[in-house]
């Protein structure tokens, strides 16, 4: 991998390009274990600088210089202000908003331009999803005036709310009688909350964009708490993100997530390092022990257990090491670059970690028994719980952000796969950025090899424990595919909305029937296949195929167990699937059918 020079599969690409789609997955799966998506490093040296001077230094300077604070580098005089805790998480929402935080740049597909979300979402006639139908006054899948009305003055409110000095608090100087720099003032975030949840009720792309599920809470507190009772609030919602995250990494999906992300990272630099993640390279793609122990004792148990010490921890030489591990622990995921990059997010736990738990200890009246009533602490857990319960039990209700299921590999996914020529349609939909594919020709690579690296993102989904199934979906449905472009709907679906963040609810059938009211698709051109996340309490997951001009084709599931246990490139061919559905049959009932060990041969490449 060079530093100008992106790190291209050894493949002729004309060549490469006539292959069976699965035999190419297998290739590229292959070589991404080795190289990961094989950007050049000055890519991760841009995410880099744009992390440490507009996020840290501009945030910091931000937060100091409106706050009647020392300057920025007298570190010891205002990281533990809670003025600078509150400014610092007003401009994460700020940046995320605007669309320059997480899902931005390359890793995230946004090439030319970097930037999604307001070249989007400041533009009338965009595709806008609104959460809920029932909602008065939210009908339509296009923004209008108004709704580019609300996302300007959203962006406004956390503008001013920054921009303001802070005022006194009496509940504040009670525990901190020398404190100086005040809060932001109560009433400056009550636009920022109303109009967060305003713009979320008309589309939900800006809401889950500007993180809403952690930071509204956040805005909350800081706007009807008390001080200590404020402090003890948002030691429970990191908590709960944390807990939650780890809960939601037990089961089977994990531990293929690790491996490719391991892949992908620029700070691991050896080859057999990342072999070692592969039970047996290159014969043998699933995760090995060293993946496992990764996943389970690196991931789940730190996100569990670690944060629990955290939480109800007294000793300060216990709590320092802890916060010790959480901190590494960030810092790590951001090392890897994941392909959502969330790395302004992780930057911001880290330092909330040592501002929560140093800087207001439990041991000095901060602990959850420190709280003023009984009654709040249990209206705050019981809150901060609803979504992350009803979501992991009904994952067609909820968002896996609000879920807490982040990096957890158990994801609502999709593929798209276009008949020739068709992919282009895409270009009659209103938006503000070209199919991928053209953005990295456009960036200068030949038309093959931007084929090559799309296509590369694509058998990233087949190293994941739901690729598999999507893939056997598709094999089994569209006897041409090897004929047919295939898309990871991540990377489709940013072209069109501006966000992407792993949450396949942002494309399911209303995105698809948004996008055909453009784009026109003739039956068949463009079929999805689209799986929802497993629910705790089951072993399947429950998938449909979308045809764009026709809706829901049909509707089946397949065991969690058949996936993980297959190749990402399925040398068996589909693995075992249960229709329950179909168009044609028109009614739900009995399964229409199973795919057979007949039906599976003469599928998938060679092992």
């Amino acid at each position: 991998m060079g530093f100008t020079k992106p790190d291209l599969p050894q493949v002729d690409p004309h060549t490469f390009l006539q292959l069976p789609l699965m035999e190419r997955m297998r290739i590229l799966a292959l070589h991404w274990a080795e190289h990961g998506f094989g950007s050049p490093r000055m890519v991760h040296t841009v995410y880099i600088v744009k992390l440490l001077v507009l996020y840290v230094l501009g945030g910091v300077l931000v937060a100091t210089l409106t706050s009647n604070l020392p300057a920025f580098w007298h570190v010891s005089q205002w990281w533990n202000q809670p003025i600078v805790y509150q400014k610092v998480i007003l401009w994460t929402v700020l940046l995320e908003t605007i669309g320059i935080a997480g899902s931005w740049g390359p890793l995230a597909g946004k090439v030319k331009p970097m930037t999604g979300g307001i070249l989007f979402w400041a533009r009338p006639g965009t595709i806008r999803l609104r959460p809920w139908t029932w909602v008065p006054g939210t009908a339509g899948n296009r923004r209008n005036r108004l709704d580019v009305g609300l996302y300007a003055a959203l962006l406004i409110s956390l503008v001013v709310a920054l921009a303001f000095p802070g005022v006194h608090s009496d509940s504040l100087s009670a525990v901190v009688p020398g404190n100086t720099s005040g809060l932001v003032r109560p009433a400056l975030l009550i636009a920022p909350i109303v109009l967060l949840i305003l713009n979320g009720l008309r589309d939900k792309t800006i809401f889950l964009g500007a993180r809403g599920e952690q930071y509204l809470p956040a805005l909350i507190f800081f706007t009807v708490l008390p001080f200590v009772d404020m402090i003890i609030a948002l030691k429970l919602l990191i908590l709960v993100v944390w807990v939650g995250a780890g809960v939601s990494k037990f089961g089977k999906h994990f531990s293929h997530v690790v491996p490719p992300m391991v892949s992908n990272s620029p700070s691991v630099p050896f080859t057999w390092l990342k072999r070692a993640h592969y039970r047996d390279f290159p014969r043998d793609l699933r995760p090995s022990r060293v993946a496992d122990l990764m996943a389970h004792v690196g991931g789940t148990t730190i996100e569990v257990v670690v944060p629990l010490v955290l939480f109800f921890s007294t000793n300060k030489w216990l709590t320092l090491a802890a916060v010790a591990v959480m901190v590494i622990f960030h810092l790590f995921i951001v090392s890897t670059f994941p392909l959502a990059v969330p790395l302004e997010w992780n930057v911001l736990f880290a330092y909330a970690t040592v501002f929560l738990f140093l800087g207001f200890p439990n041991w000095k009246g901060y602990a959850l028994t420190d709280i003023s009533a009984p009654w709040l602490a249990v209206l705050l857990i019981a809150a901060l719980l609803v979504f992350p319960i009803l979501g992991n039990f009904r994952p067609d209700k909820v968002s896996f952000l609000p879920s807490m299921r982040q990096y957890a590999g158990n994801w609502a996914s999709a593929v798209w796969a276009f008949a020739p020529g068709a992919e282009g349609k895409l270009d009659g939909v209103t938006r503000t950025a070209k199919n991928q594919v053209d953005q990295f020709v456009e960036f200068g690579y030949e038309p093959e090899w931007a084929e090559v690296t799309m296509q590369l993102t694509t058998a990233w989904r087949t190293m994941h424990s739901q690729g598999r199934g999507l893939f056997s979906v598709l094999l089994k449905n569209l006897p041409d595919i090897d004929t047919r472009t295939v898309r990871e709907a991540e990377f489709s679906c940013n072209s069109l909305i501006g966000f992407n963040f792993g949450d396949g609810h942002l494309h399911n059938e209303d995105m698809i029937a948004a996008v055909q009211q453009e784009a026109g698709f003739e039956p068949g051109e463009l079929v999805v296949v689209w799986v929802e996340s497993q629910a705790w309490g089951s072993g399947v997951q429950h998938y449909k195929v979308i045809d764009a001009a026709l809706g829901v084709t049909e509707r089946g599931t397949w065991r969690v167990a058949d996936a993980v246990a297959e190749q990402p490139w399925l040398p068996n061919g589909p693995i075992p699937l249960t229709v329950t559905w179909t168009a044609a049959a028109g009614t739900p009932g009995e399964p229409d059918h199973v795919v057979s060990e007949q039906d599976r041969r003469g599928h998938g490449a060679r092992a």
